[in-house]
C-alpha cells in the first residue's frame, strides 16, 4: 500500500504533534512494508526531499512572484502527486481537516481526512470568529474526502457540530505511541513539576501559572519547568512577555521557561519530574499526556474535552477544571502530599497507555479501515 500524508509538519521539518504523530505512524507503516510519502509546503524556492527510515519527505518550492500562495500551493501539490502517483500508484491520500481543499477530483487515491483539531473546531474554542476563507476551504475539504478518522470521540462529536460528515465512513482511532522506547534511566528530582506544550493561552498557562503560585504558598521549594516554544500574537508580541507584564514578580519565582527541546531530552525530563501538569483548554486527544504516562507519571490533565477518554480520575491521573486555578492547585498539592498514591497513579498510567495506544495495534486499525475503503 502506498499512503500519502499531506502536511508541512514533520520533526525534521518542524515541531508539532500532528508531525509526532506522523513520524511515529509513518515509521511504522513502512516497517510493515508500506510506502509512506510526506508532502507539504515547502520555504525554499526549489524543492526538497529527505528521508527518515524509510518515510520519504517532500517540501514543495514556494511561491515566486504574484500568484497567491493558494493557488501555487494547490499546483505545486496536484503535479507532486501525479509524479508520485504515476512512479508508485498512490492507495491512500491523507491530510488534516483542510488539506484536501486543493486537491484534485480526478485523483484516483482514496481520500481521508484525519481529526486532528481543524479551524472551525479550535476558533470556537479559542471565542474567535471562523475566517471565511479558511471555513471556506475546510468545508470544501470535507466534501472531497471519501472517509474520516478521529483521534477521539470528543473531536469527531465537537467537529461535527459545525461541519457535515456526508453521511461518508468514519472511525475512532487515537494518535499511537512508540511503547518499545527506553525509559531514561535518572533520579527523580521531587521538587520539580512538568508542564509541556506550547506556551500559549490555549494551553492553560495563564492559570498554571495562577496555580502554582498557591501551590508555593505552601510548598516555597517547589519548581515548574515549562518546555515548549513562546507563542506570538498577530502583532509580533510574546505571550510569556505578555504574562510577565500582567502578573508581579512573585508569579515567576522558581518557574523556567526552558523553551523547546528536542524529544529525546524531553523524555529525560518527563522522567525526571515528580508529575506533570497539562491544563489545556482544548485538546482533540493530548500527545503530551500520553508520552509523560508511559513513563510512569502521575499526570493532571483536563476534565474537559477528550481528558475523560484517557483518565479516570484517581485511577490512572488526575482531572482537573483546567479555568479554576485554586482546583489545578489542589490536584497539584494531592500528588505532592500523597506521593505513594501519586506513584499508583503513574504505574496503572502506564499500563493503560500500553493497553490502548500502543503503536503496533493502532496500526492494525489504520490498515483495516484504510483496506476497507479500497475493497
Amino acid at each position: 500500500m502506498h499512503v500519502v500524508f499531506i502536511s508541512h509538519e514533520y520533526p525534521l521539518w518542524s515541531p508539532g504533534g500532528v508531525g509526532s504523530f506522523l513520524q511515529t505512524f509513518g515509521r511504522a507503516l513502512v516497517q510493515r512494508g508500506h510506502r509512506v510519502s510526506i508532502v507539504g509546503a515547502g520555504k525554499s524556492t526549489s524543492e526538497e526531499i529527505l528521508e527518515d527510515e524509510g518515510v520519504q519527505l517532500y517540501r514543495l518550492p514556494k511561491k515566486k512572484g504574484f500568484v497567491p500562495a493558494v493557488v501555487h500551493n494547490g499546483i505545486q501539490l496536484n503535479k507532486k502527486l501525479k509524479q508520485l502517483h504515476k512512479a508508485h500508484p498512490i492507495d491512500i491520500i491523507e491530510s488534516a481537516e483542510l488539506g484536501l481543499a486543493l486537491l484534485s477530483h480526478a485523483h484516483p487515491a482514496k481520500k481521508v481526512i484525519r481529526l486532528h483539531g481543524g479551524h472551525h473546531f479550535f476558533a470556537e474554542a479559542e471565542k474567535r470568529g471562523i475566517n471565511w476563507r479558511k471555513g471556506l476551504l475546510e468545508k470544501r475539504s470535507f466534501k472531497k474526502a471519501d472517509a474520516f478518522i478521529a483521534v477521539s470521540k470528543y473531536v469527531k462529536d465537537h467537529t461535527g457540530t459545525f461541519l457535515s460528515y456526508h453521511s461518508k465512513p468514519i472511525e475512532i482511532i487515537p494518535h499511537p505511541l512508540d511503547t518499545t522506547m527506553e525509559k531514561p534511566e535518572v533520579t527523580v528530582k521531587e521538587d520539580h513539576i512538568l508542564f509541556a506544550g506550547t506556551v500559549c493561552e490555549k494551553k492553560g498557562v495563564r492559570q498554571l501559572i495562577e496555580a502554582f503560585k498557591l501551590v508555593r504558598q505552601k510548598y516555597p521549594q517547589k519548581m515548574l519547568n515549562i518546555f515548549g516554544r513562546d507563542w506570538f500574537f498577530p502583532n509580533g508580541a510574546s505571550y510569556i512577555e505578555m504574562l510577565k507584564s500582567t502578573y508581579d514578580a512573585s508569579y515567576f519565582e522558581n518557574v523556567v521557561f526552558h523553551g523547546s527541546i528536542p524529544r529525546t531530552e524531553l523524555n529525560i525530563r518527563y522522567a525526571e519530574a515528580v508529575f506533570c501538569v497539562f491544563p489545556s483548554h482544548m485538546e482533540t486527544q493530548g500527545l503530551v499526556t500520553l508520552e509523560a504516562m508511559l513513563l510512569q507519571k502521575p499526570v493532571l490533565f483536563s476534565q474537559y474535552g477528550p481528558g475523560p477518554e484517557t483518565i479516570t480520575h484517581l485511577e490512572n491521573g488526575l482531572l482537573c477544571d483546567v479555568y479554576r486555578p485554586k482546583d489545578i492547585a489542589e490536584k497539584m498539592l494531592w500528588c505532592i502530599e500523597n506521593p505513594e498514591a501519586a506513584k499508583t497513579l503513574g504505574v496503572k498510567a502506564e499500563a493503560t497507555v500500553r493497553a490502548k495506544y500502543d503503536k503496533n495495534s493502532i496500526l492494525e486499525k489504520n490498515l483495516a479501515f484504510y483496506s476497507s475503503l479500497l475493497t
